[in-house]
């Protein structure tokens, strides 16, 4: 089955702060950074009492107070999403890229879902973004006049980002329809030497560089014996602890941060030093009516794939299909298990310099190449268990909320934002040490459980992906930090209509 090829993610400007650094200081370096790695790892979130009470699926926090002080994910209050809003607000938003409609990528989802939800509850969002590359298209909004319901893209004038430039196009709007309520940057979209000018401002992380540092650490651990460290790599892992000093020392200019995981709240609190009460944890989501349990769309995409209806297990993979993303490690685990267990199958979705290395490995594994955002609910619903051997701990992977979304156990590797913030309990799944001995231990311990124990599994998901992950509380939750920062009566809670 063929898919349309992916559209390439711009790349994010590169820092040559360094241009070479002795040997020795890398050792320094390496030895510091792991013992900060460490001292996180102690006050993972997935470790502290305060977020042992949010683990249930079935419960809700109970928290009365100042919104601001709350240092738990707002996804685990109670918040109102089938009432009209307090009032109305106008949202000014930068982001770099407004996603197209084949491949975007996870920062740019998070933006579409995210204003297009708020917008359809009726604010009025302003979106500065870069104009679409040749051949792309989007799939909400435009340049037209404000439309109820949809977010107002005002492009620059080609696909780079210039912050300058959207700059201006936002003070011609606020100048043109009046002042914003809020201005919300999707990371470093509104540079710092802007944001430092702008009280109301909201920026949310999607990866900070200290969890990028640790992604270096684990990149580098994965090396296999006979691999050298490239040159490029050795320099970048270098690099990365100056970007994590010139980031806690710009990051005081942004008013208030979100973080989209518990842990990435506790490193922005404890190591870049941002005051609790500028810190707030909301957890991404995804569209609930679009990710859901299906046995019939499941059945049907398995059917257009070619996978033989007697597999013992269906296992999936989704994402670019880079070293980064763990590809290394899942191919020489998988291998390995294939010897052991020849009816078990992997589907791959995604492109990259991994897809043919999967391909070699023969009928077992189908890699479909890039999957559009219409065939992604089908291609959840025909797995047994999702996988996603990251060894990014930046962010938090939407994929795993929307395999969880559609009753799908997980597979993922034991970082802190997901031990933390997704696989909360030991029946959503499983988790194991970025290496290729703990993947395939955890791989085994899967193709003993089978199916039926696996499909249970994945009720208790999607009951907790329901209650966390929709694009409906991550709405609501940033709608009242939204009215928290226009008007302080709405930093209370409850109120009556919570």
């Amino acid at each position: 089955m063929a898919f349309p090829s992916s559209f390439h993610r711009p790349k994010k400007p590169h820092s040559n702060m360094l241009s070479l650094i002795p040997s020795f200081h890398i050792i320094l370096l390496f030895l510091l950074t792991l013992s900060a790695v460490a001292i996180l790892f102690l006050h993972s979130p997935s470790l502290s009492p305060c977020s042992t009470a949010a683990t249930s699926s079935s419960s809700r926090r109970a928290f009365s107070g100042d919104l601001r002080h709350v240092d738990f994910s707002w996804n685990s209050l109670r918040l109102t999403s089938d009432r009209p809003p307090p009032t109305v607000l106008r949202i000014a938003v930068f982001s770099r890229k407004w996603p197209v409609a084949t491949a975007p990528g996870g920062m740019e989802r998070h933006a579409l879902t995210l204003h297009s939800a708020l917008a359809r509850r009726g604010h009025r969002v302003h979106v500065f973004t870069s104009a679409p590359s040749s051949g792309e298209r989007l799939p909400e909004g435009g340049e037209e006049e404000e439309e109820p319901g949809r977010p107002r893209l005002h492009f620059l004038s080609d696909a780079r980002w210039r912050c300058d430039e959207a700059w201006g196009l936002y003070e011609a709007e606020a100048a043109r329809g009046g002042p914003f309520d809020v201005v919300h940057s999707e990371s470093v979209a509104l540079f710092h030497r802007w944001a430092r000018d702008v009280p109301n401002l909201v920026v949310s992380w999607h990866g900070i560089s200290l969890e990028a540092l640790h992604s270096g650490i684990y990149q580098d651990l994965a090396r296999g014996p006979d691999e050298p460290m490239t040159p490029a790599f050795n320099r970048s892992l270098a690099e990365s602890i100056y970007k994590v000093l010139n980031e806690i020392r710009f990051f005081r200019s942004y008013a208030h941060h979100v973080a989209i995981s518990d842990s990435t709240g506790e490193m922005l609190r404890d190591v870049y030093q941002i005051p609790s009460g500028r810190v707030h944890v909301i957890l991404n989501g995804v569209d609930e009516d679009k990710f859901a349990p299906d046995t019939r769309l499941g059945d049907a995409f398995r059917a257009e794939i070619g996978l033989p209806g007697g597999a013992a297990l269906v296992m999936g993979v989704a994402g670019r299909l880079v070293k980064d993303k763990g590809h290394p490690l899942l191919f020489e685990a998988f291998s390995k298990l294939l010897s052991r267990h020849p009816n078990v199958y992997l589907v791959v979705a995604g492109s990259g310099p991994w897809a043919q290395r999967y391909a070699d490995l023969g009928v077992n594994v189908i890699a479909l190449g890039p999957v559009p955002p219409s065939k992604l609910n089908g291609f959840y619903n025909s797995l047994d268990v999702f996988l996603n051997p990251t060894l990014r701990p930046q962010g938090l992977d939407l994929t795993l909320m929307e395999a969880m979304q559609c009753g799908k156990p997980v597979v993922a590797t034991r970082f802190p934002s997901i031990k933390g913030t997704i696989v909360v309990e030991e029946e959503f799944g499983y988790t194991f040490s970025p290496n290729v001995e703990a993947l395939l231990e955890v791989l085994e311990k899967v193709v003993g459980e089978g199916k039926a124990r696996l499909a249970q599994r994945g009720r208790a998901c999607e009951e907790y992906a329901k209650s966390m992950f929709t694009a409906s509380k991550m709405a609501s939750a940033y709608e009242r930090l939204f009215l928290c920062i226009k008007n302080e009566t709405y930093c209370r809670y409850p109120l009556a209509f919570d």
